[in-house]
């Protein structure tokens, strides 16, 4: 199934994911470095990577959900483009949280209680992460209908008639 929100050609959910998922992800590692080091700088990074993340996943949210839209009812992929859309709104929802949490702390320390919070949250997004992988790589999730191994670049404008396509590719030779 082809994206239905695309950035020149290609599918704009996978290309805005790696921003907030980077973000958020590195925004607990420095809460940790915080955690063995008490250097105030670590917990104040942490917690603007923390706001750029959230900011982040929403504006990658919207083309997932246009491309869960097109996902045609009652198949697995269906069902597992929502588990992993539901669950990266929990995620945004624990790291919004854990963020308010921090917001009146001097320094924006973080409590124990924001703490296990984004580290809930980034397990989460483990699972999520698994699961959008899931979509692309095993049900063909955003996957151009002309993909093949020697297909074009996606900023050409031809495409190849169904009638040339092989089941190996369009492009594809025998030995």
């Amino acid at each position: 199934m082809e994206s239905k929100a695309k950035v020149l050609g290609h599918p704009a959910h996978p290309i805005l994911i790696v921003f907030p998922l980077g973000l958020l992800a590195t925004s607990v590692i420095f809460s940790l470095i915080y955690l063995f080091t008490d250097n105030d700088t670590m917990s104040v990074v942490s917690y603007w990577m923390t706001v750029a993340g959230i900011l982040g996943g929403l504006v990658a949210a919207v083309p997932g959900v246009v491309d869960w839209i097109a996902i045609p009812s009652g198949t697995r992929a269906k069902r597992v483009g929502a588990i992993h859309g539901l669950g990266n709104v929990v995620v945004l929802v624990l790291f919004v949280l854990s963020w308010l949490l921090r917001r009146d702390e001097p320094s924006y320390v973080p409590s124990t209680l924001a703490l296990i919070i984004s580290l809930l949250a980034f397990v989460i997004a483990g699972v999520t992460g698994w699961l959008g992988g899931e979509l692309v790589d095993r049900l063909g999730v955003g996957v151009d209908r002309h993909a093949n191994l020697n297909a074009p670049n996606a900023l050409t404008v031809r495409h190849v008639p169904e009638s040339e396509v092989s089941p190996s590719g369009p492009h594809s030779h025998s030995l």
